[in-house]
């Protein structure tokens, strides 16, 4: 990797953060409570240790192996599961995911990344006027929604294959039965070792 290429990044990246949190005007407030913050991420495909950091005015990115508040590390394919927090448990348990630190950094950075909104009308406005500024804008919403719409479809139609095709999954109902099936089996099993338990006293 180019020893430049890194720092290229980093301040690419930390321009590009700073104009979307200009662009929200609600911005600021959060960004109060990552104040002095720091935190680390790491992926294993990329030799580099990206460090975000959290000021008055934004957010600074940096790359340094010192301690930080907390420190992330993950590969490629377990990254956009992370944006699920049911998935974290999953991922540590598999060595996919590895948690230095204090965790509720991490949520505090990643809840004011979800919650960034930038008032993307307002600015195209100062170019290109109120009218088609508003029309973009609905365009965007417009396209984001079928996006949305279509990711939850291919979502379920997965989940219906791997249960009802490939039946790779169980469905609820199979798991209620599958755990009732388990619970009747281990009261059969108490009774068993009581009534073996009479016996050996006789």
């Amino acid at each position: 990797m180019l020893p430049l290429l890194p720092q290229l990044l980093c301040a690419v990246a930390e321009k590009t953060m700073a104009r979307l949190i200009a662009m929200d005007p609600h911005a600021a407030g959060r960004l109060s409570r990552l104040h002095g913050k720091q935190l680390s991420f790491r992926l294993r495909e990329w030799p580099v240790t990206l460090v975000l950091s959290a000021n008055a005015r934004g957010i600074l990115f940096n790359q340094h192996d010192e301690a930080t508040d907390c420190a992330i590390a993950t590969d490629l394919a377990s990254l956009r599961l992370l944006r699920d927090p049911s998935q974290l448990t999953r991922l540590i348990k598999a060595d996919a995911l590895q948690i230095d630190g204090d965790i509720q950094v991490a949520q505090q950075y990643s809840h004011f990344f979800q919650q960034l909104d930038p008032d993307w009308q307002q600015t195209l406005s100062a170019y290109v006027g109120d009218a088609a500024a508003h029309k973009v804008a609905v365009s965007i919403q417009q396209i984001h929604q079928y996006l949305s719409n279509k990711t939850a479809a291919l979502q379920q139609l997965g989940t219906e294959l791997a249960q009802d095709e490939l039946q790779l999954t169980p469905t609820a109902a199979e798991m209620t039965q599958f755990s009732s099936a388990v619970s009747e089996l281990a009261a059969k099993a108490d009774v068993l070792q009581q009534q073996l338990q009479a016996l050996q006293e006789l």
